[in-house]
């Protein structure tokens, strides 16, 4: 069971830049397949800490407007974040060491 949530335009403000912790998102699309190879990575990133941080989904084809806001012209793109702005960002395929590694120090 996943603890990785779908996220929209609609929903973006509330669930990821009003959030009282930081928030990992992962801009993907169906049709790709380093998403694809992501959601495990980030499910074991998700149960690892728990409570401390959210991880969301959010789809670039069925939301364009918030993709543009954060100029996301690769996919998978990963933004962290914290207190509503984006802290940190990985593009691309990670395996869990380099997402640990890299968003770490961002999560309490």
């Amino acid at each position: 069971m996943s603890n990785v949530k779908q996220i929209t335009d609609a929903a973006f403000d509330t669930d990821v830049i009003k959030s009282e912790i930081p928030v990992l998102v992962d801009f993907w699309a169906p049709w790709c397949g380093p998403c694809r190879m992501m959601a495990p990575v980030l499910d074991q990133f998700s149960a690892k800490y728990t409570g401390k941080i959210e991880v969301m989904k959010l789809n670039v084809d069925d939301n364009p407007k918030t993709a543009s806001k954060y100029n996301i012209r690769s996919i998978p793109t990963l933004i962290m974040f914290k207190g509503g702005l984006p802290v940190g960002q990985e593009i691309g395929y990670v395996p869990m060491e380099q997402l640990v590694k890299k968003f770490e120090k961002h999560i309490q």
